[in-house]
């Protein structure tokens, strides 16, 4: 068993903490946001501090998940004297579950492995569901050896941890991940689309089609909510341009040609523009509900 820190309780960090709590970790928690941890407190056990660094200080390993690279920095850094940097102790590890930019994450590894801190980039997939039941998936990058010792803590909340290549790998294993899922949540919204315009029954079609070859995890967790528009359940089109952003940012520096993922991140843009900031990403589906009007 390990002395873990884990800072920042939003919808993935709050249930990753709680499974290394119920796994029997020694878990210290911190959010920007006290009543937040207090809340994690009363329900995990475990407990909080009010800084970065108090919760940093003494651990094996320190989680994070926050929002994007700023705030990466920030939680790490501080000011020089509050971040996680200024608590942990020679030899730990830390491991970003952000999904943040392979920039950053590479930026951070330089200087914590100047003080002597080990680092690895871990953004997960799974969404929240993934999150809560302990079954993510785990993109890592870093050392084998530091992987080697945080892999058994790890598997506390995850299903599938792998290491894909030295620092900024995770990251980059991120984006290959949200390009996919743009790209899958697109051509199911169309069909979904065409199945009712077609006047044909939407649930009976993918009963069929989802036990052939356009079966997906999208259609098969997704194609209710849709069908009856609903758009609450998962991951907010907010974060996916965030990173589809990302993945478009690393993509003008690699050379590589995305014309779907940066097609459908427009359409998520105008998702947002008729409110839907903080649906999920199979709000796609509205989109062409709008145009049907």
């Amino acid at each position: 068993m390990a002395k873990v820190a884990f800072i920042g309780l939003g919808v993935m960090g709050y249930p990753m903490a709680g499974h290394l709590q119920k796994n029997g970790h020694e878990v210290t928690v911190y959010n920007r946001t006290s009543s937040k941890a207090e809340k994690w407190v009363a329900e995990f056990g475990g407990q909080y501090e009010l800084t970065p660094r108090a919760t940093a200080k003494g651990q094996d390993i320190v989680f994070t998940c926050v929002g994007n690279d700023d705030d990466l920095r920030q939680v790490i850094l501080g000011d020089g004297s509050n971040g996680v940097i200024a608590g942990m102790s020679i030899g730990s590890i830390l491991i970003d579950h952000t999904t943040a930019s392979a920039e950053v994450a590479r930026e951070l590894s330089l200087i914590l492995s100047k003080a002597q801190i080990d680092f690895m980039d871990a953004p997960v997939s799974g969404g929240q569901a993934g999150a809560e039941n302990g079954q993510l998936t785990v993109m890592m990058g870093g050392e084998q050896s530091i992987f080697d010792k945080a892999k058994p803590v790890i598997d506390a909340f995850a299903r599938c941890a792998e290491l894909l290549g030295p620092v900024g790998s995770g990251q980059l294993a991120k984006m290959v991940n949200q390009i996919c899922i743009a790209g899958v949540v697109q051509g199911l919204a169309e069909g979904l689309n065409f199945a009712k315009r077609a006047g044909l029954d939407g649930e009976k079609v993918v009963e069929v089609i989802s036990k052939g070859a356009a079966q997906s995890w999208q259609m098969e967790n997704r194609y209710k909510t849709m069908l009856n528009n609903e758009y609450d359940f998962g991951f907010a089109v907010d974060w996916m341009r965030k990173d589809l952003g990302i993945a478009l940012d690393e993509a003008r520096k690699n050379g590589s040609a995305l014309p779907l993922t940066a097609m459908v991140d427009q359409y998520y843009a105008d998702v947002q523009n008729i409110g839907g900031h903080r649906w999920d990403t199979s709000s796609l589906m509205a989109r062409l509900e709008q145009f049907n009007k």
